[in-house]
């Protein structure tokens, strides 16, 4: 953990010392409404840095990277084809006796959204195949299962305002026979506004739904975002705090968020 504190912070620094600009000089009055549509044609690689706290009897803390890449193709003029990786980088803490720290590559989860050009109606939507890899350098780490299940979106963007939700359900269809079977449906629910100088305030939950062991994991979350560019670079900053409403026994209590996100705008 003092690593990881090390680098943060001279990653901090270093930010801080490279010469910043506005979002409306170079990122464009639509960037940051691509950027809470899940589904928008523009490429991004976000690195979302997560905290949790108040894990199992030794009170444990979580670190977990999850590199975010989503890049669009374009099928046709009616069709986008989106595609959306999680990669997790994890250190977890020992939460209990006997249970040792772990540390490494957590499993892939990878979205394929079909998404029409023109919103239908006036909303955006969405849908495609959703697979979970058993990329896991640990088997504290993973479920050592492959994973397969669709995942849709629909949210509506007016004036500055974004809301809708996002879902997937996994089911297992091989891996390991000593581990359980996944069976889960994923709920993120979102809103957002975006002020004239390209700020973005999120409130989201990423909630889980285990059906085989009927388990909720509800996180809510609130994040605030800036839009600014380093030299030409689009950049997008993010810092959050999350409070666990449900969960397992032995789960987190709550947690902290930031992300930068890096854009490629067309």
């Amino acid at each position: 953990m003092k690593t990881q504190t090390r680098l943060l912070t001279f990653c901090g620094a270093a930010l801080l010392s490279l010469p910043f600009a506005s979002a409306e000089d170079a990122a464009g009055d639509d960037l940051a409404k691509q950027l809470a549509n899940p589904v928008s044609s523009l490429i991004s690689v976000p690195f979302q840095a997560n905290w949790d706290f108040g894990i199992g009897v030794n009170d444990a803390s979580k670190f977990t990277l999850n590199i975010q890449p989503v890049v669009p193709l374009s099928l046709s003029e009616d069709w986008n084809l989106i595609i959306r990786t999680i990669l997790p980088v994890v250190d977890a803490e020992s939460p209990a006796p006997g249970i040792p720290d772990a540390s490494g590559l957590g499993d892939i989860v990878q979205s394929f959204f079909f998404s029409p050009v023109d919103p239908v109606n006036g909303w955006i939507v969405g849908a495609g195949p959703a697979f979970l890899y058993p990329s896991a350098t640990d088997d504290l780490l993973g479920l050592e299962k492959w994973g397969v299940g669709p995942t849709a979106v629909v949210l509506k963007q007016d004036g500055p305002w974004t809301y809708g939700a996002l879902a997937n359900h996994l089911w297992s269809f091989a891996g390991e026979d000593g581990r359980d079977d996944v069976n889960a449906t994923f709920l993120q629910p979102f809103v957002s506004y975006i002020t004239p100088a390209k700020t973005t305030y999120t409130l989201n939950s990423e909630t889980t739904y285990d059906w085989d062991h009927d388990q909720w994991l509800v996180p809510f979350n609130a994040i605030v975002s800036q839009l600014f560019t380093i030299g030409s670079q689009p950049v997008q900053a993010s810092l959050g705090a999350r409070y666990y409403v449900e969960g397992p026994d032995g789960g987190p209590e709550w947690g902290v968020r930031a992300a930068i996100t890096l854009l490629f705008p067309k």
